[in-house]
């Protein structure tokens, strides 16, 4: 496998990221994870747009997106795969161990790793701890992962493969790396960005292309909502048929069927919508 760092194509066995790397030391950095199909990559200028939001957020310069798109060019034509997860990552670069950051500038690493096609359903858990909407970070798709790698631990745990979160106020908030929609009297509802969600692209494209509500949701909701389904980059549209100890037979759902069958066909007519 090939990536690029810094500048080039680089092979994996010999490319290296100095461990005073500020992503490293203090988690001082943003990614986007992007879907690429036959080597083609979907909705990639809306994840570098988001990509600047989030690097701007932290007080990062913004990337050069002439070289990211190159990048990720360069590394999809030197691994094809057939359903591939590109990863872009880039952070405050070499730099002291604290959390000032030093003079020499970012690190930019995109790599590519297969993965298969999700499955139609899954199960998603709650979990006890709390998505900050106030927090200095709140939005933004950073390297700081460890909260999302101890709760999706726990879903593991029991038999899901996503966790969800609620906020600081008792309102549904999202997955460690999903966003989360309800359906209620046979229409879709999604929390709104205030709640403290990460402003997903699949979640965006969702809402359009499906006219989701953004509505202000108790995390009971779960207990009683006709249908949920998750977005995300690799997920697209999946339904949940469970939620902790609640089954939903019959997933997905008419309303979750529909939001499937939608987003494929416009995703498929459109390859950077």
């Amino acid at each position: 496998m090939k990536i690029w760092l810094d500048g080039g194509l680089q092979d994996t066995d010999s490319a290296r990221v100095s461990v005073f790397d500020h992503g490293l030391t203090v988690g001082d950095g943003v990614f986007e994870t992007v879907k690429a199909q036959e080597g083609r990559p979907f909705a990639l200028t809306r994840h570098l747009d988001r990509l600047t939001r989030s690097a701007r957020g932290l007080g990062l310069p913004d990337p050069d997106l002439d070289e990211v798109r190159r990048a990720c060019a360069a590394v999809l034509e030197a691994n094809p795969v057939p359903l591939g997860r590109l990863r872009i990552t880039y952070t405050g670069g070499y730099g002291p161990l604290g959390s000032d950051r030093g003079e020499h500038g970012p690190t930019l690493v995109v790599a590519l790793g297969g993965t298969t096609r999700r499955a139609d359903t899954t199960a998603v858990v709650t979990v006890p701890w709390t998505r900050n909407e106030r927090g200095a970070v709140t939005g933004l798709k950073t390297t700081s992962y460890a909260e999302n790698v101890v709760a999706l631990a726990r879903a593991h745990e029991h038999g899901a493969t996503e966790a969800l979160f609620g906020n600081t106020v008792g309102q549904l908030c999202e997955g460690t790396g999903s966003n989360v929609f309800v359906v209620l009297d046979g229409e879709i509802h999604t929390p709104p960005l205030h709640s403290g969600c990460l402003a997903g692209i699949t979640r965006a494209l969702t809402v359009e292309w499906t006219g989701a509500h953004e509505t202000d949701l108790p995390l009971e909701v779960l207990g009683r909502a006709e249908e949920v389904f998750l977005t995300s980059t690799l997920r697209d549209v999946q339904a949940v048929h469970r939620v902790d100890d609640r089954e939903l037979p019959g997933a997905p759902g008419p309303v979750t069927a529909k939001a499937m069958r939608v987003f494929e066909e416009r995703a498929g007519d459109d390859l950077d919508p």
